[in-house]
C-alpha cells in the first residue's frame, strides 16, 4: 500500500497540496483574522476510524461532527463531540429538545440527518468533511451549533477544516473567537 507523505505546516503556509485543497479557505480565513491554528495534511479520512490512522498525537482533542435537520426542514443543527463518544440520535434529540425550551427556545423536533444537498446548501460542504469551519460559508446564520460541554475540558481541538484530508488544531479560546466573527449562534450542552 502506498502512503502518501503527511505534509505539515502552519497558519503562514497555506497553500497545501499546490493550492488545490478545499481546506486551503479555511486557513486563509483564520489567518486574516489573525487567529493561531497549526494544521497537518493527511490522506482522506471521511469517517472517524479512517482519520484515526492519521491523526497526530498532539494532545488535542478530535472531534466529530454531525449535521443534522429537524422535521420540518427549517432548521439545521450541527453537533461537535468528542470524537469517541457515541449517542443514539433519539437521546440526541431528547437533550437538544431539553436545552432549547429550556432556553425558550423552539423546540428542534424530530432529528433526521440532514442530506448531503442541505450539507452543501447551508455549510458548502460534502459528507465526510462536515466540521464548524463550514460556518464560514453559512453567511446567513442558518446553522445553530451544538457543542458538546465536555470540550470545555480541552485546551485544543482538532477539527477537518472543511476537507477530510487535512486537521486543523486550533485552542479552544481561539476557536470560541472564531465562532465569534463567523456569528452563528451556538451552544455548549451535557451529552452524558
Amino acid at each position: 500500500m502506498d502512503i502518501e507523505p503527511i505534509i505539515e505546516q502552519t497558519d503562514s503556509e497555506l497553500s497545501p497540496l499546490g493550492g488545490s485543497w478545499r481546506g486551503a479557505a479555511v486557513l486563509s480565513f483564520l489567518e486574516s483574522n489573525a487567529i493561531p491554528f497549526t494544521h497537518y495534511t493527511h490522506p482522506e479520512g471521511k469517517t472517524i476510524e479512517e482519520a484515526k490512522r492519521w491523526w497526530h498525537d498532539d494532545g488535542s482533542v478530535h472531534c466529530k461532527n454531525l449535521f443534522f435537520r429537524n422535521h420540518k426542514g427549517n432548521k439545521h443543527y450541527l453537533v461537535c463531540l468528542h470524537c469517541d463518544y457515541d449517542l443514539p440520535i433519539h437521546d440526541l434529540e431528547q437533550r437538544l429538545k431539553a436545552q432549547l425550551t429550556s432556553q425558550g427556545l423552539p423546540s428542534c423536533g424530530k432529528l433526521s440527518f440532514a442530506s448531503p444537498e442541505r450539507m452543501m446548501k447551508y455549510l458548502g460542504l460534502e459528507p465526510g468533511s462536515v466540521s464548524p469551519f463550514g460556518l464560514i460559508n453559512d453567511t446567513e446564520h442558518h446553522v445553530h451549533l451544538f457543542l458538546d460541554a465536555r470540550l470545555l475540558e480541552a485546551s485544543t481541538l482538532s477539527f477537518h477544516p472543511n476537507d477530510c484530508r487535512g486537521t486543523v488544531v486550533i485552542s479552544r479560546p481561539d476557536f470560541e473567537r472564531y465562532l465569534a466573527i463567523v456569528g452563528n449562534t451556538y451552544q455548549y450542552i451535557e451529552l452524558d
